[in-house]
């Protein structure tokens, strides 16, 4: 998934982001905002790890990140996906 994909569907990745890393606060969820950057550096900040382990911790878990939605078909990227047969699954 890529970054643009994490900042259009925040609402829904917010909550699987708190799940993973429960010392984030709702405000800290509202300044990310679906930025990889923000969410790497709020992660180092509230636990004291390196930036390199957040990057990685944040790399790995966008790597599992699901939707349960059914994507809208003028979303190029999935139309995209799909004729290649590609799933976001």
């Amino acid at each position: 998934m890529n970054s643009d994909q994490v900042q259009g569907k925040w609402k829904q990745v917010s909550g699987k982001v708190k799940e993973k890393w429960g010392k984030l606060t709702d405000n800290d969820l509202d300044v990310i905002a679906g930025r990889e950057e923000q969410l790497v550096g709020k992660i180092q900040e509230r636990y004291g790890i390196a930036k390199e382990e957040a990057q990685e911790q944040v790399t790995e878990f966008s790597k599992t990140v699901r939707f349960d939605y059914l994507p809208d078909e003028t979303d190029s990227t999935v139309t995209a996906e799909r004729a290649r047969g590609v799933s976001g699954r």
